[in-house]
């Protein structure tokens, strides 16, 4: 195996285009401001003393509000109480989200850094009826720029079959990890009904 390091990829790839350079705001615009509108779906990644971490972030609206032309605040919603993300946030604050709408082939990079807050103004400003989240991430943007469309294409996101078909489920995996202490079939047959519940 040969492992390349950076002049090696200096000679393999050579210099970007300027239009994948130009292409990066230092501050949010107008047109990369109607992405972030538009998306209810990113992925925040992180990292820490114990390493990267990439969670999933989504919500019925857009999954950020902005603050301003270079900050974003996204709440905290219910999830799996890891904290992995919101953990490391505090030892690092360096953060990276991607943003997918739906239908677009257009896929939006924040890089930036981040810091937690349980601001009770801010915290209710985002309540969904007696819902609110226990913290807002507030994320300070270094450059916002749109991704190469070629990946969604070439996976075909938006189109096809669904992939999905005869993956283990939820509980199978669970069941699978504890050899059968919990998960299995009354985990997935319960669980729509606790995701409801659980949602905010």
């Amino acid at each position: 195996m040969n492992w390349l390091d950076a002049k090696d990829l200096a000679a393999i790839y050579g210099t970007p285009k300027p239009t994948a350079l130009r292409k990066v705001a230092r501050h949010l615009t107008d047109d990369y401001r109607a992405f972030l509108d538009a998306a209810r779906f990113c992925v925040l990644t992180t990292v820490g003393p114990e390493g990267t971490d990439a969670s999933p972030r989504g919500d019925d609206g857009p999954v950020v509000r902005v603050l301003d032309d270079s900050h974003l605040a996204m709440p905290d919603w219910r999830g799996n109480d890891r904290i992995d993300s919101l953990a490391n946030i505090v030892r690092d604050p360096r953060v990276s989200l991607m943003f997918m709408i739906r239908g677009s082939q257009t896929v939006i990079r924040v890089n930036g850094t981040a810091r937690l807050t349980d601001d009770a103004e801010l915290c209710q400003s985002f309540a969904k009826e007696v819902h609110v989240p226990r913290c807002v991430i507030v994320v300070q943007m270094d450059e916002i720029y749109f991704q190469c469309s070629r990946a969604v294409m070439r996976a075909g996101l938006w189109t096809g079959a669904d992939d999905s078909a005869g993956l283990p489920t939820a509980g199978q995996i669970l069941a699978g990890m504890t050899d059968g202490e919990v998960g299995g079939p009354t985990y997935d047959a319960e669980w729509p009904e606790r995701a409801v519940r659980s949602m905010w």
